[in-house]
């Protein structure tokens, strides 16, 4: 059913103020979805969805479009364990046509819906919605491409929230992009282009002429243009908080027959002052204050350790150079970037590009260090195998967000990085317990001739080892006996004779070192002794001292903060199996599924990784 304009300015007015409570409460992306409620509104009065399809490049202004596709009810649960995810799921709803998560990726899946959709003899309209930050991706220009090749009639809303519109992108433009989305245009257009190319000898050098000529015509009234270049129509700029002009514009362009750009222009966090102010701080964040708008601070975190540890190795060496994908913030590199600005690289939102380019830089003899999501890494695997370890060339990987990510669920995940890295020759992979091993670990990481990863995750680090500064000792790790205070450098046999006085270890990963210290605490309330082993080193791995090691104990837990298939706990069973070892070797994680959202203490329970479940391994156990 349409609705007048005053009804559609109501709705949008109760969607923000749904989506401002919510993230209130919940946590989530606030400033995108604030700006694309008009244009969320304005394709709904347009299109019929779900027939029709949208994809949502990387997915996190989805929120307004949930509540428009009979999620109201739910949209309360947003992000919690069991409810809507903050990101479109096809098994969540049949009105998601594609999962997205990662960017750049909605105009290949639009165009891929799009093609599949006239294949089966449909007429539904294929819609991608991406971001001016998303367009820097490379694959977003790979599907341009493809896209203006097959001249199916895509639809691609460019949202603008940043991007400068040069001088003569004005009135004139802006009407003659309307002009030429008209229905009568667009006839006699296709009509004069199919008897043009009919004139005999002529036909095809008039039909070059006049598309030189059109071609001289949009270069006088429009600025350069990419996408006219490429072969589309295109529309805008648009003011996209106009409900009135957004729904008269999108109606012109369901009639297209060719692909077009409609350039819509945005706020970020539109709608409630300080994300309108603030629209970076209030992208993603935790719940807070509506009244006051102030966001609560995040306090000591491994991203807050890893900034004090970059900067401190960018002033003890000019060679130490910073990369982030985008991330500058999220990755801890804002005071790197203030001290160092020549030193410091946002390639935006390209890993792909970033890691080559980091290479790159090492083979001039510097020391880059790329900061990046782990979940954002898996975009750049082909670069670290084929530019850089391939090379053995010296970058360095500082993965924050390792392990297990709360609100954003599946597609945010950091679960692959170990089985992904540990299966590439010549590159290392260090995992701190503590924030005073992070810059151990990376002096340790900015010295050696080849590459090196160090993974951590969301959260806030435990106290740190009394032993944390111990030297590193490559492939080697950590080793506190049961009733110890101590830890020690693994040398060898954990203990004279193989006897460390217990019968179990749990190794664990760095992310986990307080569950395991719980599992430790509760077993010994049952009087049944554990030894705790550090696994600093994920790969390179000295094989004869891991060996041993497991050798001394009946039962070996190894707790990964992974995915269980190709990481650690696999490796440590294999090599049980290859010298016919006596020992128990249990290897924990994550099966082989993807997790949905839920709190990384809720996910790591959901891992059985936490301190109770670590510990009821061993309850059928006699205490001694």
């Amino acid at each position: 059913m349409q609705r007048n304009l005053a009804e559609l300015t109501l709705l949008c007015a109760r969607l923000r103020q749904n989506i401002i409570e919510t993230v209130a409460k919940n946590g989530g992306h606030l400033s995108s979805n604030l700006g694309v409620v008009e244009l969320t509104v304005a394709l709904h009065e347009v299109f019929s969805f779900p027939k029709d399809k949208v994809v949502w490049d990387v997915g996190h202004q989805c929120y307004a479009y949930k509540l428009l596709t009979g999620r109201e009810d739910a949209f309360s649960t947003l992000r919690q364990e069991g409810g809507l995810s903050g990101f479109p799921r096809r098994l969540e709803s049949e009105f998601d046509a594609f999962d997205t998560g990662h960017a750049s990726t909605s105009i290949s899946a639009a165009l891929g819906l799009l093609a599949g959709e006239r294949l089966l003899g449909g007429d539904a309209h294929c819609i991608a919605v991406i971001g001016d930050g998303a367009l820097t991706g490379g694959l977003a220009y790979e599907a341009l491409s493809n896209a203006a090749q097959l001249e199916l009639p895509l639809i691609i809303i460019l949202n603008d929230n940043t991007m400068s519109i040069s001088p003569n992108v004005g009135g004139l433009s802006r009407h003659l992009s309307r002009l030429s989305m008209n229905r009568r245009y667009q006839s006699f257009r296709r009509n004069f282009d199919e008897a043009l190319s009919k004139v005999p000898v002529a036909g095809e050098p008039l039909m070059r002429l006049v598309n030189r000529l059109k071609r001289a015509v949009k270069a006088v009234f429009y600025a350069e243009n990419f996408f006219i270049e490429l072969g589309f129509e295109y529309v805008g700029p648009v003011d996209g908080h106009n409900l009135r002009n957004l729904i008269g514009i999108l109606r012109d362009v369901r009639g297209l027959r060719r692909p077009v750009v409609v350039h819509v222009l945005t706020q970020k966090g539109r709608g409630y002052k300080p994300a309108e102010n603030d629209p970076g701080g209030f992208h993603s964040v935790s719940p807070f204050n509506i009244n006051s708008g102030v966001l609560p601070t995040s306090g000591i975190s491994w991203t807050r350790e890893f900034g004090i540890a970059i900067l401190e190795a960018g002033r003890k060496n000019s060679k130490v150079v910073a990369i982030t994908a985008a991330m500058e913030k999220g990755t801890g590199l804002s005071r790197f970037r203030a001290e160092f600005p020549e030193r410091f690289f946002d390639a935006g939102i390209a890993e792909s590009h970033a890691v080559t380019f980091a290479a790159a830089l090492a083979a001039r003899g510097l020391r880059p260090v790329v900061a990046v999501y782990s979940t954002f890494l898996q975009r750049a695997v082909d670069q670290i195998i084929h530019d850089v370890a391939l090379g053995k060339l010296p970058v360095v990987f500082a993965i924050d967000r390792a392990g297990f990510v709360g609100g954003d669920g599946a597609t945010h995940q950091g679960l692959f990085d170990i089985s992904i890295l540990r299966s590439i020759p010549n590159i290392s992979l260090l995992t701190p317990a503590c924030g005073a091993e992070l810059p151990l670990m990376l002096d340790w990481a900015l010295g050696q001739d080849g590459p090196v990863a160090i993974r951590y995750p969301k959260s806030s680090p435990p106290d740190n080892l009394p032993e944390s500064v111990l030297p590193l000792e490559a492939g080697r790790g950590l080793l506190l006996r049961s009733g110890e205070n101590h830890w020690r450098n693994l040398n060898g046999r954990a203990a004279p004779n193989g006897n460390t006085g217990s019968k179990l270890c749990i190794a664990f990963t760095g992310g986990l070192f307080s569950e395991t210290q719980g599992a430790a605490a509760i077993l010994k309330t049952k009087r049944i002794a554990v030894d705790l082993f550090h696994l600093r080193f994920l790969k390179p791995i000295d094989e004869t001292a891991f060996t041993e090691l497991i050798s001394c104990y009946e039962h070996f837990v190894i707790a990964e903060e992974g995915i269980v298939s190709g990481g650690i706990g696999e490796y440590a069973q294999a090599l049980a199996l290859k010298y016919k070892l006596k020992t128990s070797v249990t290897a924990l994680g994550v099966n082989d599924t993807f997790l949905e959202q839920g709190t990384r203490q809720e996910l790591i329970r959901r891992a059985g990784l936490d301190a109770e479940s670590l510990a009821a391994i061993f309850n059928n156990l006699k205490p001694g």
